[in-house]
């Protein structure tokens, strides 16, 4: 047997630590003339804590789980039936294609910035060519993190070091109710991108890399790549047993595989080509099926020019906008092919020899 190493984790908080956590969401002196309902809440929250009560909610896995009386929790039962129907729709060829345009900027006009991005920009011309080439648009801003209440990302926790089997697809780390780790976006993303016969990233570059709105996204679907879609073969996260899944042989199943993308990555002194490349790796690395080398594009808008003007830039360079465009027309194109069986029998089917 594997051994599983320990010794990381620091001790749980104690009951002082964990109530000033808790009372740090109400430290607006409107919410004094309720501290004694607080404290009542606080008390339940803390059960909650030192039980790890990570699932209130559960119900019999059933039939197709290899433990068929597993508890599983409900919130995660939900998002995978949501996924299974977004994957059907996908499948059927009747159905409307459909281009998940992400916008991975994290700066809009509802916060802090006060200005919207040149990334939802030009997130906006390939909408109107996807329109136009009767495609439906669905449109993912991440920068609704940044600006609406309560919307998480929570961080990919890493299970599939331990062991592939352990990272469940849908991701089963969240919500975890003990540690009030809730409202995970995530939930309604994956379903998403499923739903999707092609995704087009558009983003800027944050210090040469993709802005951290984005990056939680990429790391938590992980799962979408080698993810184990039974958590009860794992009896949850129990790391032995995933360790013994592997071992035994894992196909790690690419659940994402055969949709196309595009990309266009922006910014304005350097690290644009860096990043579109890692992104284009990451997605190759999925499965998914590049739509041409008008597809993919790097570029910068006002370079070295001053922040203050650069959506003035973003307007003269017509350029830059009719190459937005194309990467959306490519990409619409490659849907067309793609769904008719044309695309992808161009791609060899060849067998991996390193699957991981």
């Amino acid at each position: 047997m594997i051994k599983i190493r320990k010794g990381q984790a620091p001790a749980p908080l104690d009951r002082a630590q964990f109530s000033a956590r808790f009372l740090a969401s109400f430290h607006d002196p409107a919410f004094r003339a309720e501290d004694p309902s607080l404290a009542r809440l606080e008390e339940i929250a803390w059960q909650a804590y030192t039980e790890g009560r990570k699932a209130p909610f559960t119900q019999k896995a059933g039939p197709g789980y290899a433990d068929p009386d597993y508890d599983l929790s409900t919130d995660w039962i939900g998002t995978k039936e949501r996924i299974a129907e977004a994957q059907r729709r996908w499948a059927e060829p009747a159905s409307p294609s459909r281009v998940l345009l992400i916008c991975g900027s994290a700066r809009n006009d509802g916060t802090c910035p006060g200005e919207i991005s040149k990334t939802f920009r030009l997130l906006g011309l390939c909408r109107e060519e996807l329109e136009q080439a009767g495609i439906e648009p669905d449109l993912l801003d991440l920068s609704l993190l940044t600006s609406e209440y309560g919307r998480k990302i929570h961080p990919c926790k890493g299970c599939l070091s331990t062991a592939m089997p352990l990272c469940h697809w849908p991701c089963s780390c969240y919500p975890n109710h003990a540690l009030n780790q809730t409202n995970d976006w995530m939930a309604e993303i994956y379903e998403r991108w499923t739903a999707a016969h092609a995704v087009i990233i558009v983003s800027p570059v944050y210090w040469y890399q993709s802005p951290s709105p984005l990056k939680l996204m990429i790391d938590r679907l992980v799962c979408a790549d080698g993810g184990n879609p039974d958590p009860t073969s794992t009896s949850g996260k129990k790391a032995g047993k995933a360790k013994a899944l592997e071992m035994a042989g894992w196909d790690y199943p690419k659940h994402l595989a055969g949709r196309a993308y595009g990309l266009i990555v922006h910014g304005d002194v350097t690290g644009v080509e860096e990043s579109r490349r890692a992104l284009s790796d990451w997605l190759d690395w999925m499965g998914f099926i590049d739509a041409g080398a008008q597809s993919r594009l790097d570029r910068y808008i006002g370079y070295y020019e001053p922040y203050a003007t650069s959506h003035e830039a973003l307007d003269r360079d017509t350029s830059v906008q009719e190459e937005a465009r194309n990467v959306a027309r490519a990409v619409a194109k490659a849907v067309v092919e793609l769904r008719a069986g044309r695309l992808q029998a161009v791609q060899p089917s060849l067998s991996r020899p390193r699957p991981k």
